[in-house]
């Protein structure tokens, strides 16, 4: 959150050249506070696994979120329906309304190429509805790989041994604050066939690399206007989401790959430790606060032709 002070003390342009967030007494005066509307699109087929682990890093804040939850009606799933009918939305039923925020969630999905995807028609139709009803839209693994392609045409390529466990990376963009209070280097847990290369990022002038791995490719990227977040991982993972998901898998017959950096001395009946948990919730959190809470507009229904930039804050990192 940010820190209140006198609009003419020296120290104000101090740390408004540092980036860190400074509300003058003018402007704190003049703040209108609501709660915030965040859309949740959850691809898993672990709905309440899923959007247990979303709800938690956006609890972990003291601004009030008011959440709804929609899926595609071309990726319903028949196990989940009961709960999908009574908890979740579809885009016909929301169309009209609009959201400071919206986080898309990952998908199993990432041997197959987007067009393939059987629900990729409906998804790109939210893509679209979303840019003038969704202020700032965060991405997760697969949807991010999906979302950059989309909007932007970065494709991803294939890789000879696939990501599956925690990996390091390191922050290139420090100034953001997106990363405030992150750790210069970021672990974060990785399940995917394919990556984005930084190099695809940085070409793009529309686009800016914020986090990214030796190994792993590019972990954070977002788009310059601040509307796009694109996260190529896992932050809201739990200690022991990949343990269980191994366990499923050997109770299930099958021969899973141990993730690596993750059972301590690779022992899977060890405990893990979530090593990556603190920096994870400083990514959702920084991203409520900076680019949804502090820029999106304050009367957000009376926007009928779409978003401007710049919303009603003092500015976009």
């Amino acid at each position: 959150m940010p820190i209140r002070i006198p609009d003419t003390l020296p120290a104000t342009g101090i740390l408004e050249s540092e980036n860190i967030f400074v509300m003058t007494e003018y402007r704190a005066i003049h703040q209108d506070i609501r709660p915030l509307r965040v859309l949740i699109l959850n691809l898993m087929p672990s709905k309440i696994e899923t959007e247990t682990m979303i709800l938690r890093k956006l609890s972990n804040s003291p601004l009030q979120v008011n959440i709804e939850l929609l899926r595609t009606e071309s990726n319903a799933s028949g196990k989940q329906m009961e709960h999908m009918r009574d908890f979740y939305v579809t885009l016909d039923e929301i169309r009209s309304k609009h959201y400071d925020g919206m986080i898309i969630t990952g998908s199993p999905v990432d041997a197959q190429n987007f067009e393939d995807v059987g629900f990729w028609p409906e998804l790109c139709e939210i893509f679209e509805w979303a840019k003038t009803q969704v202020f700032s839209t965060f991405y997760i693994s697969w949807s991010a790989q999906a979302g950059i392609y989309y909007h932007f045409g970065v494709k991803n390529r294939p890789l000879d041994i696939p990501l599956l466990g925690v990996f390091p990376h390191k922050v290139v963009k420090a100034s953001s604050p997106l990363v405030r209070g992150v750790n210069d280097l970021v672990w974060v847990p990785r399940a995917q066939d394919f990556i984005v290369d930084a190099a695809d990022i940085t070409a793009n002038r529309e686009l800016e690399l914020v986090i990214a791995g030796d190994d792993a490719g590019v972990y954070v990227a977002k788009s310059t206007d601040s509307r796009h977040f694109f996260v190529f991982g896992h932050p809201e993972y739990e200690g022991d989401t990949f343990a269980l998901q191994y366990r499923r898998e050997i109770e299930a017959g099958g021969a899973p790959k141990m993730p690596q950096n993750y059972f301590p001395d690779d022992d899977p009946t060890a405990k893990p430790l979530a090593y990556w948990r603190s920096d994870g919730q400083l990514i959702y959190t920084n991203w409520l606060n900076y680019y949804v809470y502090q820029a999106t507009p304050y009367d957000i229904d009376s926007l009928s032709m779409g978003f401007p930039n710049a919303g009603s804050g003092r500015f976009l990192f």
